[in-house]
């Protein structure tokens, strides 16, 4: 008898190419700019707001956005001599302010958050488009910064009682990674404490996101100043001028020990969040399915976030435990371009991240995963693009897959610094002792996580933890509201902050006090 021969199976329709998700082009968002702040907007460029107007001034670097490359408005640099009359015209709106009375400092800056919630999903675009924010943390990052500010607007009387503005504008020099839920957030806090603001843009994103949000601001009566420039320019205007409150610092640490020499050398009041290898131990540790679903979680941003996880420390006889559940979690991630989608009714992709925040950040961090191999780390994981997630033809050259590396060498980046990025490393430890050691690798963190069935060990080694924040078994944040945010070692230097701390850094106190901080004569904790 002849053999039955099975038909061939019908080849399956090819997936549609992905499209822009219509209304979302960065032309879109520019056109929608310029019709709501049409002030702070020209046609190709930002400007600059210093003694309460809008000024052309200041050459315009090139930018592209790390979505897809292509061209966008860069931020606008001012020279140290125009920053200087900024910080001067500061000082005098902030001479005006302070005396103000509390309640119409509350109506001001309530107007201001509503304002912002009304031209929220446009501030959520230009994050996308400016830093590569998904759409869903895009939104939680303006979000968070609303319902912050609205909960100290709700709440400041007390943490005001027996307090007064300090003596100068507080000066806000920020990282791009976070430009609503922690510049904005800060820069609206301190306003409403009594205080002028000077807030600089970012130079490697969130220029028109800031320029929105500034102007809101602005309309509203609240004295900001919003200035672009380099760092080594603007520094003497912004960190060591004598108008100068108070420097608040967010970024790495080889520009914020800088700043801090800069500061201490004059004694000026600051706050300066630094960068931390923040751990997560693994020890007599059994909850894996718990492990597995946290994950993901920690990949949002591309832990392109100061809170992130990059760095696993795993006792040696729960390795192949730890693959097990690690590496199926890992290879679910979902990265793409936060834009793009099949058909236009499709909602905006769920992702976990997009690019990094531009091309030379991906190449610093893939060179590195490179040389760390060279050395002698083991490759244990190394995703791939899934080119359904994508546009045709797109350039994709800021975007890196998660990776995960075993043992990296002493000699590499990887093995002590933070890469912010997706990169996720494992150290392997047999005791306690090393266990501590590895977990404290970089000289202070902002948080940690030590997961461990056994309450009390987690009780006797938490303490031992370099960090401000450990959770047990669970990741640890900044906070919002009443949650109090510093670091230790390296990772902080200066006053802490969150809840009634941040209005205790930015305002004068009875005679002699001490805030709470990391500072080199001192440590206090709340």
């Amino acid at each position: 008898m002849a053999p039955t021969l099975t038909p061939a199976p019908e080849p399956a329709d090819p997936v549609p190419p992905a499209l822009l998700k219509p209304g979302t082009s960065y032309a879109d968002a520019w056109r929608r700019c310029r019709t709501a702040a049409p002030e702070a907007f020209r046609d190709d460029r930002v400007l600059n707001l210093w003694d309460a107007a809008w000024r052309p001034d200041g050459r315009t670097l090139p930018a592209t956005t790390p979505v897809d490359g292509t061209p966008i408005a860069g931020a606008p640099r001012l020279d140290g001599a125009t920053a200087q009359r900024a910080v001067r015209a500061a000082l005098d709106q902030h001479r005006a302010w302070r005396h103000v009375p509390l309640p119409e400092r509350r109506a001001r800056v309530a107007a201001t958050l509503d304002a912002l919630a009304e031209h929220r999903d446009l501030l959520a675009l230009l994050l996308v488009w400016e830093i590569g924010k998904p759409w869903r943390l895009a939104r939680a990052d303006v979000d968070r910064a609303i319902d912050g500010v609205r909960w100290y607007v709700d709440g400041i009387e007390p943490m005001l009682a027996g307090r007064a503005p300090l003596d100068g504008p507080v000066s806000n020099i920020a990282s791009w990674n976070y430009p609503m839920s922690v510049l904005v957030h800060a820069v609206l806090v301190q306003a409403l404490a009594g205080n002028a603001v000077i807030a600089k843009t970012p130079t490697d994103g969130g220029v028109a996101c800031l320029t929105l949000a500034a102007a809101l601001a602005a309309r509203e009566g609240v004295p900001l100043t919003l200035v672009g420039g380099s760092g080594g320019e603007l520094n003497q205007a912004l960190v060591r001028a004598p108008e100068i409150g108070c420097v608040s610092f967010v970024g790495g640490r080889d520009t914020g020990a800088a700043v801090a020499t800069a500061v201490a050398d004059v004694g000026k009041r600051h706050i300066l969040e630094q960068e931390g290898l923040n751990t997560w131990g693994i020890w007599d540790f059994s909850d894996w399915p718990r492990l597995t679903a946290l994950i993901p979680k920690l990949f949002d941003y591309g832990k392109q976030r100061c809170t992130a996880y990059p760095r696993f420390v795993v006792q040696r006889s729960l390795f192949d435990a730890f693959l097990a559940a690690y590496l199926p979690a890992v290879r679910a991630v979902r990265v793409g371009h936060p834009l793009a989608v099949t058909d236009p009714s499709d909602p905006l992709p769920d992702l976990d991240f997009g690019p990094l925040i531009n091309a030379a950040k991906a190449k610093e961090l893939t060179d590195q995963v490179a040389e760390a191999i060279d050395r002698g780390a083991v490759p244990l994981h190394r995703g791939r693009p899934d080119q359904a997630r994508f546009l045709p033809g797109q350039d994709t050259s800021a975007y890196v897959h998660p990776v995960t590396l075993l043992n990296p060498p002493p000699s590499s980046p990887l093995h002590h610094a933070e890469p912010f990025g997706p990169v996720d490393t494992i150290v392997l430890v047999d005791t306690e002792a090393e266990l501590l050691a590895a977990m404290n690798a970089s000289n202070g963190a902002l948080v940690a996580t030590l997961a461990t069935d056994d309450r009390a060990t987690y009780d006797r080694l938490a303490p031992q933890i370099r960090a401000f924040k450990t959770g047990h078994g669970v990741p640890r944040s900044r906070g919002d509201r009443e949650e109090l945010f510093g670091g230790f070692g390296a990772s902080w230097r200066g006053a802490f902050v969150g809840g009634e701390l941040l209005v205790r850094a930015v305002t004068r106190g009875p005679a002699g006090e001490r805030p709470p901080g990391n500072f080199p004569e001192y440590q206090l904790m709340p």
